[in-house]
């Protein structure tokens, strides 16, 4: 359950791959000039110009009016002389940070594998080795599936239902996603506690709608992913018919499970994802899922109880392990053991598993083999060479400076909850007690994780990441029976993104975002407040939006609200809801409220929380205009430009279905249009494209 509201967390790329940055549509906005007072490109010529850092004053477009579209007017230029490179499925200004931590990480870990004198068991041979074995391409072609025999042997061995659960329980341990999720995590109802948790899965498509939905976007998807598992059986050595029935198979087995999950939608509410119950009512209720095996085989055998995500998936999921037939499971069982490790097979898997991916996201190029086999080490060994980065990229002053922005912003929040006109008292005292409890975390952890159980060579780069996966496994597993571990982090210190947890009640600013064009020591105070002032803004509201308000100081899933102060709550985030609904990037295609909600009241509490911390920090000092711009105009200039992003249609197509986040021309106007402090700043009149008419306004924070 961590990181369940990150800043980004965009779910539209290849597989295994997570983008730093929301999908925007690369159709240019339509624009018109009416009713829209136009910025100052520049201050009159008997003023001197002063120069500032940190914006790119040559990326506006100053044919749009930034009243009409903001988006378009602050990044127009740039996105018309970026377009997206044929390895990527969308291009912004995550990617370009991404990409430079990127050529950092690659230093580390080129020099870590050219060092074959590191002493065995130590991170640096443990990192060298694993990168090592990733870029061996001709040992992963010679060696074929030879590593997966005996993983594939255990699978054909199985002879009944008890065989079957107990390979499900091995599944879990190596990471291939077979019908169900498990793990060890908080328990949100005991935030003191760890607990185990069974959540629906068993999919590969992206989500149940990509099994049920009947339009023909979704048929060719699910066509692709027919065609990507028939050619893997090929490529394993079925006919040709013997794959194509595989497959058949496979979707049918997937397509069940499909209809029995939860929605993205649904799977945002915690009250009905939390569903605790005894281990003995849970083999009474699922006794095919053989739960009691499960756990002790995944060493959780201690557990007394479990919490369920979704029971009715589990109902079914007990029915069809019986009613299906076992030969079909093995099928599937093969076909998830292989898919997991599609990117550490040879060249034709691994081409298959892209051919697919074009289809779902657009992607035109296949990304270089040292990026993907990069995001590998980070996935398997991210603190061990993040320890490295650090020392590289991200100095003690940098920290400083974040801690000081948090504490600005967090004194910010404090001030508009206590100025919160539609909030009672008991309410305002406990979401006051909530805001002090946060914990903030910024750059790297405190207490690096402890490698020394898991062995790395450079035998077998697929024989590592299934050794790596199981570490991670058992490594969670230990945490049952344990005290919370509050000082760990569910982010490796060189990623662009940051996250609030409920249960820990932590926001978590990793060094990798810290840096241009988010944060710039150099840059001016309203740069810095509407880049990363807003996501630091962003990460403190998620702990008030639908989902985080549910969680108190302590993380705990209680309902602190009074029933008036929820009933407002609820009234005003419903008319964010709508505004998102009406957001259309193209043909009938349109943003999910709903889905979407969390983010899009973090985006507008954080703007306005970093607005009004960027106040106080100008207070008493002269309002300079900087490229001609004032502080504020800077400030909004500022955020639009984080989230300048072109994307392609496959890739925003996949967002809407899948991601919480909205794509990115939206997370820039959608919020603006919400705010007076925009429309000061930029002389927009109330007929404007970018001001919505006052009672359809949202505010919130």
């Amino acid at each position: 359950m961590k990181n369940k509201n990150s800043l980004t967390l965009a779910s539209v790329a290849t597989a295994g791959l997570i983008l730093a940055g929301c999908a925007a549509s690369n159709t240019p906005a339509t624009t018109t000039t009416a009713a829209a007072t136009p910025a100052p490109a520049a201050t009159p010529t008997e003023e001197p110009v002063v120069k500032g850092v940190g914006l790119d004053v040559t990326t506006i477009d100053k044919s749009v009016q930034p009243c009409e579209d903001f988006f378009q007017y602050a990044s127009g230029n740039w996105l018309k002389n970026n377009p997206i490179p044929a390895s990527e499925v969308s291009w912004g200004s995550f990617n370009e940070l991404y990409n430079k931590n990127l050529a950092v990480q690659r230093q580390i870990l080129e020099e870590a594998a050219a060092n074959r004198s590191a002493a065995k068991g130590t991170n640096a041979q443990k990192v060298g080795d694993f990168y090592a074995s990733a870029m061996d391409s001709m040992a992963i072609e010679k060696a074929g599936i030879t590593p997966l025999k005996s993983e594939l042997a255990r699978i054909d061995a199985i002879k009944d239902l008890k065989g079957l659960q107990a390979e499900l329980a091995h599944q879990q341990q190596i990471g291939t996603g077979s019908v169900f999720s498990m793990g060890v995590g908080q328990d949100e109802k005991n935030s003191t506690q760890y607990a185990v948790q069974i959540y629906q899965g068993g999919l590969r498509l992206p989500n149940r709608d990509y099994y049920l939905k009947t339009d023909p976007r979704t048929k060719a998807v699910q066509a692709a992913y027919l065609t990507y598992i028939t050619n893997v059986f090929k490529l394993m050595g079925e006919t040709p018919a013997a794959a194509a029935k595989n497959a058949a198979t496979i979707m049918r087995l997937e397509t069940r499970l499909a209809k029995a999950s939860k929605s993205p939608v649904d799977l945002r509410d915690p009250n009905a994802n939390y569903n605790k119950m005894t281990v003995t009512e849970l083999q009474k209720q699922y006794p095919n899922l053989g739960l009691p095996t499960v756990l002790a085989k995944t060493n959780l055998g201690a557990a007394k109880e479990v919490i369920v995500g979704q029971p009715a998936f589990l109902k079914e999921a007990n029915v069809a392990l019986k009613a299906e037939p076992l030969a079909d499971w093995k099928t599937y069982l093969r076909w998830h053991l292989v898919s997991s490790v599609a990117s550490a097979l040879p060249k034709a898997y691994v081409d298959e598993s892209f051919k697919y991916s074009q289809v779902l996201t657009g992607a035109k190029q296949m990304q270089p083999r040292w990026k993907r086999m990069l995001r590998s080490t980070d996935a398997a060994l991210g603190e061990a060479f993040g320890q490295v980065y650090v020392d590289k990229a991200f100095t003690p002053e940098a920290k400083a400076k974040a801690l000081e922005l948090v504490n600005n912003i967090k004194a910010s929040m404090a001030e508009h909850i206590q100025q919160n006109t539609w909030m009672s008292a008991a309410t305002k005292t406990e979401a006051l007690k909530k805001l002090n409890a946060f914990t903030v975390k910024i750059g790297y952890p405190d207490k690096w994780k402890d490698y020394s159980a898991l062995t790395i060579s450079r035998d077998s780069y697929l024989q590592n990441v299934l050794d790596a996966r199981q570490w991670a496994a058992k490594d969670e597993e230990k945490k049952l029976g344990k005290a919370i571990d509050r000082g760990e982090w569910g982010m490796t210190p060189p990623t662009v993104n940051a996250y609030y947890n409920p249960p820990m009640n932590e926001i978590v600013f990793p060094a990798g975002i810290l840096q241009p064009p988010f944060y710039d020591p150099k840059a001016d105070d309203a740069v810095n407040y509407g880049a990363i002032g807003a996501v630091i803004g962003h990460e403190i509201t998620h702990g008030f939006d639908d989902q985080g308000r549910q969680y108190d100081a302590e993380g705990n899933l209680r309902d602190w609200w009074t029933k008036e102060d929820a009933d407002n709550f609820t009234k005003r985030a419903d008319i964010v809801g709508q505004q998102f609904d009406a957001f259309t990037p193209f043909d009938s295609v349109h943003v999910n409220g709903k889905l979407t909600m969390g983010e899009n009241l973090a985006d507008l509490g954080g703007l306005n929380i970093a607005y009004t911390a960027l106040q106080k920090a100008m207070a008493g000092k002269p309002k300079t205009k900087i490229d001609g711009f004032t502080p504020e105009q800077r400030f909004f200039l500022s955020y639009a430009q984080v989230w300048r992003t072109n994307a392609r249609p496959e890739a925003v197509r996949q967002q809407i279905l899948t991601d919480p986040h909205s794509p990115a021309q939206y997370r820039t106007n959608g919020p603006l249009q919400n705010m007076p402090q925009f429309y000061e700043a930029f002389g927009c009149k109330e007929d404007a494209k970018m001001v919505r008419a006052q009672a359809q306004r949202a505010q919130i924070w």
